[in-house]
């Protein structure tokens, strides 16, 4: 019989299963990333991002929050995008708010939230849960770029990304490699490493992660999520432990309708910021003092904001216009 090889169901084999299914989904995710990373840091122009952005500090923090519009990647993927831009000349503040708002901001989960929720069938006006979520997430990257406006590269990255931005600035004006082929090689080379970097840490969360999803069981979590006064901080958990792609994740969250919509764009909001394997990934470019005290803002932001702000986009909703 063909199946009596099949063995029968083990808790290391499910840990394995999630483990691999995990790992298919992101990886790909990861190799785009860092294949653009290496195009931006062969191909871009070092003065380009200057000339895209506003010259004030604080108006092109602003417009960061926008640049997943251009350069649209997910959670997976950011990362050494954001590394390799910040490389390029990108404020700090500026790398930051594009590197929490990409994932969201951007036109794939645009589309896939829209699509999730069964906004398309309405106007535009009544595509709530969407237009919370882009808000919402764009508010909190800004608001966090901004705090770090002032903070030099040394306070914030790894001493080894610090220094790499340092020669790469100096690098800068001496120009890089010339003719497209050695670009190209140029290209290659780096995104080769930044994806052997890139993928250590996220094959460390994606372990944790399935772990998590295997070995947990799965009405406790759903008993907490359920208690009306813990629904947005246990919806913000099960998100972080979860690790979904941002693409995806509203088609998961959009039919459990016994969860509030506050503690739904909770879930939307915070999982693509801040879940298991980007804190290792974050950990790969940031100091680790830098990496927790973001986790915390982005935690007590969203949890403090999802609420009213849910309410507050569905009563501009409900508002004729005159």
């Amino acid at each position: 019989m063909i199946f009596a090889s099949i063995p029968d169901p083990s808790r290391s084999g499910d840990v394995l299963f999630a483990f691999l299914s995990i790992l298919f989904e992101g990886a790909p995710y990861i190799l785009i990333g860092t294949l653009i990373s290496g195009l931006i840091d062969a191909f871009l122009p070092a003065k380009f991002l200057e000339r895209m952005l506003p010259k004030n500090r604080v108006a092109a923090t602003f417009a960061a929050g926008f640049l997943g519009l251009i350069f649209p990647v997910c959670e997976c993927a950011v990362v050494p995008v954001v590394r390799r831009l910040v490389q390029k000349g990108l404020p700090l503040s500026c790398g930051l708010a594009y590197l929490l708002s990409a994932p969201i901001i951007n036109p794939i989960v645009i589309i896939s939230t829209l699509t999730a929720f069964k906004e398309f069938e309405g106007a535009v006006g009544d595509a709530t849960m969407t237009i919370a979520r882009i808000s919402l997430a764009y508010v909190v990257a800004v608001s966090l770029g901004l705090f770090i406006i002032r903070k030099k590269p040394s306070d914030i990255l790894r001493p080894s990304v610090a220094a790499s931005v340092e020669r790469a600035v100096a690098a800068g004006s001496a120009g890089g490699p010339q003719g497209f082929d050695a670009k190209l090689t140029h290209a290659m080379r780096t995104a080769m490493r930044d994806f052997l970097d890139t993928a250590m840490y996220f094959t460390i969360g994606v372990l944790l992660t399935s772990l998590f999803n295997t070995q947990v069981p799965q009405s406790s979590i759903e008993a907490v999520a359920g208690n009306e006064w813990v629904a947005v901080p246990s919806m913000m958990g099960l998100a972080f432990v979860l690790a979904l792609c941002s693409t995806s994740d509203a088609f998961i969250v959009a039919p459990m309708g016994v969860f509030s919509e506050a503690s739904k764009l909770a879930f939307l909001v915070f999982g693509p910021m801040l879940d298991i394997k980007l804190v290792f990934m974050y950990a790969s470019v940031f100091r680790r003092r830098f990496v927790l005290t973001m986790s915390i803002a982005v935690f007590v932001l969203i949890g403090l904001l999802c609420e009213p702000w849910i309410d507050w986009v569905s009563l501009l909703k409900n508002t004729p216009i005159p």
